[in-house]
């Protein structure tokens, strides 16, 4: 095990806040000494089935705790996600039911497997302990916190102040995290920044329930593809770690040099001292940004798929992108034709290309849309039955075929 000092180090790689540091610093000393690995506890509502590489920022810091010699907790919050977590939300979410929950939870173990090791990693649900709360215990546990003090929430004063609904149940989301913390004795909680008044409920409920209070490690929001807003299925500008290695790749390879260094310090294996060097060999211009890009994407598609996998996808970019060229291996559809003639926009749809002929033609008009390698510009273009090869954005490619 790493001296507590160096370990601390690791750990405030990427973090925005430490809560509090020396109390961090006091528990690693102990854990050092007494050799007794720390309990470190991560929360995931399955509310998606995927996860996409926002959420694995969380992941990466748990796996540095691991390798670090702690035993770090996956927490599936099967019981919190039927209440739905209302962080950073200005009206009530729509609760999941049981089904859902258990659906999207399923695909997680699968999921965590690429960065976590499964044979060190304790997954627990919080179901586990909740659903044998009795009654009386329940109103225990929200005797501990006051209305005053859960309007101190941002999101919740707001809602207050612009009249908009506060379900109950809602306050109770931030209790039965915290109390997931005094059931499984967590040393350190890990959390997003817009967790942190959650996480800091987990340090008082333990005290309440004579617990000396978790160490709370708050990382960034990964930003999405466009380094504005968060990454976001919603907003559509994420990358998923279930994507084909060819779309993962392609869309590490299309983010501003700004963003590199951020991915690099989030999602990247390299070393502090590695990733260091990395800089200021871009400052000084000895790394070109395009092949510190190129070894980005290779490591991230490599954690998730293969290292050939990686080595075949940078190739075919190269080959598409950089030489103009056409992938290897474009997958092929046949439609039925309406008529002598098809709208483009339906063909773009029906063809799985875009999901609405609204969509299609926003693209078209954008310049987005190609056909034989002749660019589309007109929406209320039609094409005559035959074989076309279509290219959306700058990596969707599909053979369209006419059915007799």
């Amino acid at each position: 095990m790493l001296k507590p000092e160096r370990q601390l180090d690791i750990i405030k790689r990427g973090a925005v806040e430490t809560i509090v540091e020396a109390d961090l610093l006091r528990k690693l000393e102990q854990s050092f000494h007494e050799k007794r690995p720390l309990k470190i506890k991560a929360g995931f509502d399955p509310t998606a089935p995927d996860i996409h590489l926002g959420h694995t920022v969380l992941l990466e810091k748990m796996r540095q705790f691991q390798e670090l010699g702690h035993e770090v907790i996956f927490l599936i919050g099967d019981f919190t996600g039927m209440i739905g977590d209302p962080s950073g939300k200005s009206e009530m979410r729509k609760p999941l039911t049981r089904g859902e929950v258990l659906q999207n939870a399923a695909t997680y173990r699968d999921q965590i497997s690429k960065i976590l090791d499964p044979q060190k990693t304790r997954v627990v649900f919080n179901s586990e302990w909740m659903s044998q709360m009795t009654s009386s215990q329940m109103i225990q546990l929200t005797s501990t916190y006051t209305v005053a003090r859960m309007l101190e929430r941002e999101d919740f004063r707001m809602r207050w102040v612009n009249q908009n609904p506060i379900g109950i149940h809602e306050f109770m989301y931030p209790l039965i995290q915290g109390y997931d913390s005094v059931a499984l004795h967590a040393d350190v909680e890990l959390g997003g920044t817009d967790q942190k008044f959650n996480l800091i409920v987990g340090r008082e409920l333990q005290k309440e329930y004579g617990q000396e209070p978790q160490c709370v490690v708050l990382m960034p929001l990964l930003e999405g593809l466009d380094g504005v807003k968060k990454m976001s299925k919603s907003l559509g500008n994420y990358i998923g770690i279930t994507e084909q290695p060819g779309e993962m790749y392609g869309k590490i390879m299309s983010i501003s040099d700004d963003l590199m260094l951020r991915y690099y310090e989030l999602l990247s294996h390299l070393s502090l001292e590695e990733l260091s060097s990395l800089k200021e060999g871009l400052k000084a211009g000895s790394v070109h940004p395009k092949r510190a890009k190129e070894n980005l994407a290779l490591e991230i598609v490599e954690r998730y798929w293969s290292r050939e996998e990686a080595l075949r996808v940078r190739d075919e970019f190269e080959h598409v992108f950089r030489q103009k060229g056409l992938p290897e291996d474009i997958p092929s559809v046949a439609l039925f034709w309406d008529a002598h003639e098809m709208w483009v926009p339906k063909i773009l749809k029906l063809s799985g290309l875009t999901p609405s002929t609204g969509e299609a033609m926003r693209l078209i008009k954008q310049g987005g849309v190609t056909v034989n390698e002749q660019k589309l510009n007109d929406p209320d273009a039609k094409l005559p039955a035959g074989e076309y090869l279509f290219k959306v954005g700058k990596r969707k490619f599909l053979k369209v075929t006419a059915r007799s």
